[in-house]
């Protein structure tokens, strides 16, 4: 697949797109007006935790405290209680009490705008950092997490085996403008259509596109 095939296929997914479910996260930045900081500390609750759990404990935390500087009143014990049954909660709570103290000491209270200075917090990587990059700053970021990462090597459109070297791929063969659209669509689409196991091609839109790489069964 080439860059003008992706292109159109991001094109297609975007007018299917009402009809499946959002990123969480992304549904509560545009939604909810969510400052850098409740994107940020709302993308670390997502990790490894389904979108209600993720939205319903997000809403719990931010009640008790939107900011680094309240953030920092709360207990470790206080913000797992709020975030709980998220995964790994005890640990997230540790790092959302780190994050919010280097944020007050260091940053004035601010998040940083940088890939560099966001991936120097505890718990954030690259795919955190992007996508507060995106959401947060409206800056041209690639997140690529693991529906990104399955998706676009099914398609054909990349040969890579880790997410870092997905994103590598993705930001040298697509322009520049629509780095911020990937990760919102793919999401969107692998959980609804192009699922890991088994991947629903008869309801695919842009089944005409895709070299169903890796694909052994599908619907």
């Amino acid at each position: 697949m080439d860059t003008a095939t992706f292109i159109r296929v991001l094109n297609i997914l975007e007018k299917e797109f009402p009809k499946w479910n959002a990123p969480v996260v992304s549904l509560m930045a545009k939604r909810e007006h969510r400052t850098p900081f409740q994107i940020l500390i709302s993308t670390i609750i997502s990790l490894r935790t389904k979108d209600q759990v993720t939205a319903e404990a997000s809403e719990r935390l931010f009640k008790l405290a939107d900011n680094p500087y309240d953030m920092l009143k709360l207990t470790e014990e206080q913000i797992a209680k709020a975030i709980y049954p998220a995964g790994f909660y005890r640990n997230k709570a540790k790092t959302i009490k780190k994050i919010s103290e280097i944020i007050v000491k260091k940053n004035s209270g601010e998040v940083p705008d940088s890939l560099e200075e966001l991936l120097k917090l505890p718990g954030v990587g690259r795919k955190t950092a992007n996508l507060v990059l995106a959401l947060s700053f409206d800056k041209p970021a690639v997140c690529v997490d693991i529906h990104v990462h399955r998706i676009t090597n099914r398609l054909g459109f990349v040969k890579t085996k880790t997410p870092e070297e997905t994103e590598k791929e993705l930001m040298k063969k697509v322009p520049v403008e629509y780095w911020n659209r990937i990760n919102d669509l793919l999401v969107a689409f692998g959980q609804t259509i192009c699922k890991p196991l088994s991947p629903l091609c008869s309801k695919c839109p842009v089944e005409a596109y895709c070299e169903k790489v890796g694909v052994v069964r599908h619907r």
